[in-house]
């Protein structure tokens, strides 16, 4: 790791001996909770929040059944496997996907994280060939359970009787999913230690086991993670890659530059999203946190709000210009070299470490999300609504256009004066960052490439720093940051009536419907906490319908006095 601290190596000085003055790296690793708060309670939800410290451990002696239950697959006539999660359980797979591969004669793998019903339809196409392997550590997240619903009712019309032969579960100890799995004797279940958070699961089964199933080398990926854990044991922050990196983190977001850009090549995009989720539902909270940016448009301008961490994997290194404009803006840098694709296990330990530490430094719990929750409470009580109704409730939009519907939440407008819904991104000022919350199947490609563009120029006629997410993923990971920290959000939800829905088996709402509530759900948390957001709903998922909203929003910002 190499760092250009920039204008700010006093606070990063400051940062490292705060860190070295209170033993952090002892605290932490001997689990001396009193640090965190004086608060009894909260320290006893933190004690059950420590176990991704000694997951290595905890999975060491499970290595020969994992490999033995992934060669089981492999041979078992599988062409598939599809993993049914959210956030924690679903991100690290993912980014080992894209990175690690999947080994030559193992199934195709891939995540489903979205209740779209055309992302839900493609994922379960080879139903019938599939192994499904059902993350989820509370067992209740109501997204991974709806999308088992479906794969279970694909299954047995396949002629698969009973279906458990064709499901696999990773959950906690004595969930509702851990007595199923037991009850309907499941495939397998791996069942993880209750002690590790969902965003901190990479090294646990949550991790581990889609990584067999790709056919991964388990001992090379443990042991760069076991180095690094060893590194990250260090007393001294400025040799201990974890603390130092957390250093920088939170001197820099209590600087001003909050905006933690990660720059990386394309191999590590994916690694970009699962950095987002842990950084943001970790420090995004009471006001405060990191806003990690990830995925920016390469000619994006850079404020004086930016923190840059650069990676390059191998010999494959980020956009060189991109790096020499952060510079040229002032932002400090850090620099990590991957030297394989098996160093992936060292950063997710890294970053695990670095969370923890920009955590305490800035005073916030890392280890708890309070505000995921308002979000799910919101969904529940549209759906209970429509349950009973049979119709879900929308807010009174301020404009329709061409059958869309476009509405305001309170603080947008106050901030918006008497302009028009278009004029929205007006309202974006320098220290602000723009989310972009799409409600919409990520295989939507003619749509994901006028998100793109929309979000490339905003960046580029704002100078501020730009993020996108897709609803319902989002929520589990930067949903927490929205709401809970920094009132320097400025977003647009994006939601599409689906042209072809998708009952959801056992409920009395459908796929269509409960992806609408969620958009709904937490436009309600975002007027409630009071951010500035705009909701977009679109009569369908159609690429130049929303290609001409995205349109009216850039002339809003682009023209003249906008």
């Amino acid at each position: 790791m190499s760092l250009e601290s920039g204008a700010l190596g006093a606070d990063i000085d400051r940062a490292l001996d705060r860190l070295a003055r209170f033993r952090f790296a002892d605290v932490l690793w001997n689990r001396e909770l009193a640090v965190w708060t004086p608060d009894e309670t909260v320290q006893q939800k933190i004690a059950h929040r420590l176990g991704w410290l000694t997951a290595l451990d905890f999975v060491k002696p499970h290595l020969d059944r994992l490999r033995g239950f992934a060669e089981g697959v492999r041979s078992g006539g599988f062409t598939d496997v599809v993993l049914l999660g959210m956030g924690g359980s679903s991100l690290a797979p993912e980014v080992m996907r894209q990175v690690l591969g999947v080994a030559p004669g193992y199934p195709r793998f891939r995540m489903l994280d979205s209740v779209d019903p055309e992302a839900v339809r493609d994922a379960m196409a080879h139903a019938a060939t599939s192994l499904f392997v059902f993350a989820s550590k509370s067992g209740g997240t109501i997204e991974p359970n709806v999308m088992a619903a479906e794969a279970k009712a694909r299954v047995e019309a396949a002629g698969h009787t009973p279906w458990s032969s064709r499901v696999v579960a990773i959950t906690d100890e004595n969930t509702a999913l851990h007595q199923r799995a037991l009850g309907e004797r499941f495939r397998d279940v791996f069942v993880n230690p209750s002690d590790i958070g969902g965003r901190y699961s990479a090294l646990s089964f949550f991790g581990l086991v889609p990584a067999a199933l790709m056919g991964a080398d388990l001992d090379r990926l443990l042991a760069s993670a076991r180095a690094m854990a060893d590194a990250c044991r260090a007393s001294d922050p400025r040799a201990n890659p974890g603390l130092a990196l957390g250093a920088v983190m939170a001197a820099s977001a209590e600087a001003g530059r909050d905006k933690l850009t990660l720059v990386v090549p394309p191999k590590l995009a994916s690694f970009g999203l699962w950095v987002e989720q842990l950084v943001a539902e970790s420090t995004g909270k009471q006001g405060n946190g990191v806003v990690p940016i990830t995925g920016e448009s390469p000619d994006a301008k850079f404020g004086n709000d930016r923190t840059a961490v650069v990676v390059t994997l191998e010999h494959d290194a980020p956009d060189a210009a991109v790096v020499e404009r952060l510079r040229a803006s002032g932002a400090p840098i850090v620099s990590f070299q991957m030297n394989d694709v098996s160093a992936l296990g060292a950063e997710f330990f890294r970053w695990e470490v670095a969370t923890a530490a920009a955590g305490w430094l800035l005073r916030i719990n890392p280890f708890d999300e309070p505000n995921v929750q308002q979000a799910k409470d919101a969904t529940r009580v549209l759906l209970d609504m429509y349950t009973a109704q049979r119709r879900l409730p929308s807010p009174e939009p301020q404009a329709t256009r061409d059958g869309i519907r476009f509405t305001l939440t309170d603080a947008a407008l106050q901030a918006l004066d008497t302009a028009s819904p278009e004029e929205f991104l007006k309202v974006l000022r320098p220290g602000d960052y723009f989310g972009l919350l799409a409600y919409v199947s990520p295989g939507a490609s003619a749509l994901a490439a006028v998100f793109d563009r929309l979000r490339a120029q905003v960046a580029r006629s704002t100078g501020c720093a730009t993020m996108f997410g897709y609803g319902p993923r989002y929520l589990h990971s930067t949903g927490q940051l929205h709401k809970g920290g920094p009132a320097t959000g400025v977003f647009v939800i994006v939601a599409a009536t689906p042209e072809t829905d998708l009952p959801i088996p056992g409920e009395p709402f459908s796929f269509g419907v409960l992806q609408q509530a969620q958009a709904l759900g937490d436009f309600a948390s975002l007027e409630k906490t009071g951010r500035r957001a705009l909701l977009v709903q679109l009569p369908k998922p159609d690429a130049a319908l929303f290609g001409k909203v995205a349109d009216a929003l850039i002339a809003g910002i682009t023209r003249p006095g906008g």
